[in-house]
């Protein structure tokens, strides 16, 4: 991924806090049969390793666990939030007419060595803490042993795990900080008003940390 400095994001406990409050990522592997994508959740453990690791699972049907080998590179996407920048909303433009549309996002790139866990224990627990996690806010939470122990067993042994030891984080948060403080916050207030609150609140907090 190009990374203009100004867009760089290298500080491994704020791409921590971005893969905790968005699990949801791409898994990008390379196996005998080519390039592959898989849409997984992921259990991000900051303590183990030098960078963290990652935890997830896939469907027993889903060919990539068995498509990479153990110690196989594989690149992990997680994503915050992305929206469209008009130049008409950078108040710049409209004094000197040097202004071109762009796309601002923030993203977090972790590469990392991938190992197969087809471990019925790991799974369980693996299975147990992400339902703990995002069953929480629910007002009557679900728990596995809302269901009987055969039918959790028979979802479990349909299920493979994964674990990716993080060798590298990569991150970048393309708000517009090469823009004057002005343009950054107009466009930050405009998308907020049309709904982009994610990046509208990022652009803003820019905007109040940049320089006038």
């Amino acid at each position: 991924m190009y990374v203009p400095n100004h867009f760089d994001e290298s500080r491994t406990e704020v791409l921590h806090d971005l893969i905790k409050h968005h699990p949801f990522g791409i898994l990008f592997t390379h196996g005998a049969s080519g390039l592959d994508a898989n849409h997984i959740p992921f259990e991000l453990d900051p303590q183990q390793g030098e960078m963290g690791v990652l935890h997830a699972h896939v469907a027993r049907a889903n060919p990539v666990w068995q498509d990479v080998s153990n110690g196989d590179e594989v690149l992990v996407v997680f994503r915050v939030a992305d929206a469209y920048v008009s130049p008409t909303w950078y108040p710049s433009k409209h004094e000197f007419h040097k202004q071109v549309p762009t796309w601002n996002y923030v993203v977090a790139h972790a590469y990392g060595r991938i190992t197969i866990r087809d471990d019925e224990r790991f799974v369980r627990g693996l299975v147990a803490r992400l339902t703990r996690t995002h069953e929480a806010s629910q007002p009557t939470p679900w728990k596995m042993t809302d269901s009987s122990k055969e039918y959790i067993d028979t979802m479990l042994k349909a299920i493979v795990g994964l674990e990716i030891e993080i060798t590298r984080l990569v991150g970048k948060s393309k708000l517009s900080q090469n823009k004057e403080v002005r343009d950054i916050r107009s466009a930050g207030e405009t998308l907020k008003a049309q709904g982009d609150r994610v990046i509208g609140d990022a652009m803003l907090a820019c905007a109040d940390a940049k320089p006038a």
